[in-house]
């Protein structure tokens, strides 16, 4: 086929041999097969954000660190360059997870490079070597769906254990390999210690996955794996080979709510003291500084 405009530098510097087909075009970016030294990979080519869709919104961007104080507070403050600036992170930030989730032993498809926008990676395939399918377009069986189900979530532990939550995970960006289920499109990848709305986004990534696995094996609707392993993360008890339930206690003890107002209560007379207080008596030295200040200035 003929060359992609935005894969033609890639072919020039020897990066990539030869293009063979696209093989699909989202709202973020377009992915074509290609030929480089000597395999078959995949050539993600992420769209400007002018003709992108997907909304970077601020609630997957919260607590990425930006080390250039520079690009930081031109991005706070949305200049030409900060929008720039920020573009890239978000590019960068699909490349810098995939990298990161690979070192953690989290199956998602190796990064093999990222020049111009153009991310070079691995080309996941089934069992026959044709183009792996998403989760949303296969019929599995119980037993399928049940092994699937158990790989997905010792990822999404390896991933959390790594520091980072999917964010948007669904059937629709889980690929079907040879080799089981492989976690693709990673561009709005959470902190997990930085963002405040980490635990929800994660127990909603482990729910969209055991809501379709649910599909072909009922069972797995009763399993609660998400508030199991968000509990042993925010305990510091989490770790790749944890031993799950898929089970957790939710607590139902009743609210003694005449306790609480009486802690309130507390609390309220408490502050009132302390308030009173300082209108009483100036701060330590407030008094010194004024009467020096007299002494130097005279009374007016």
């Amino acid at each position: 086929m003929k060359i992609p405009k935005r894969l033609q530098p890639l072919v020039d510097d020897g990066l990539i041999d030869a293009v063979e087909s696209q093989l699909m075009s989202g709202k973020e970016a377009q992915v074509y097969v290609v030929r480089s030294h000597g395999e078959r990979r995949c050539a993600k080519v992420f769209k400007e954000a002018k003709q992108r869709s997907f909304k970077q919104a601020v609630q997957y961007q919260e607590g990425r660190k930006e080390r250039n104080s520079r690009r930081s507070r031109a991005m706070a403050k949305k200049t030409r360059y900060g929008q720039k600036e920020q573009e890239q992170a978000w590019l960068n930030a699909e490349v810098d997870a995939l990298y990161r989730l690979a070192a953690a032993d989290v199956r998602v498809p190796r990064p093999h490079g990222f020049v111009d926008g153009v991310l070079l990676m691995e080309m996941i395939t089934d069992a026959e070597g044709l183009t792996a399918p998403r989760l949303d377009d296969v019929t599995l069986t119980a037993d399928e769906a049940r092994a699937h189900y158990a790989k997905v979530i010792d990822d999404v532990v390896r991933m959390l254990c790594a520091g980072l939550i999917h964010g948007d995970l669904s059937e629709f960006n889980v690929l079907l390999a040879a080799d089981g289920p492989v976690i693709i499109d990673l561009p709005q990848a959470v902190d997990a210690a930085g963002n405040n709305s980490a635990e929800r986004m994660f127990e909603r990534d482990v729910d969209n996955m055991r809501r379709y696995f649910g599909r072909f094996a009922p069972e797995l609707l009763a399993t609660d794996y998400g508030k199991e392993i968000w509990a042993l993360y925010e305990t510091g008890e989490l770790h790749p080979d944890s031993q799950l339930t898929g089970c957790f206690e939710h607590d139902t003890r009743e609210v003694d709510v005449d306790e609480l107002m009486t802690v309130i209560d507390d609390v309220r007379e408490e502050e009132a003291e302390r308030r009173a207080a300082r209108s009483r008596d100036p701060e330590p030295g407030v008094e010194e500084a004024a009467e020096a200040w007299r002494e130097t200035h005279g009374e007016r």
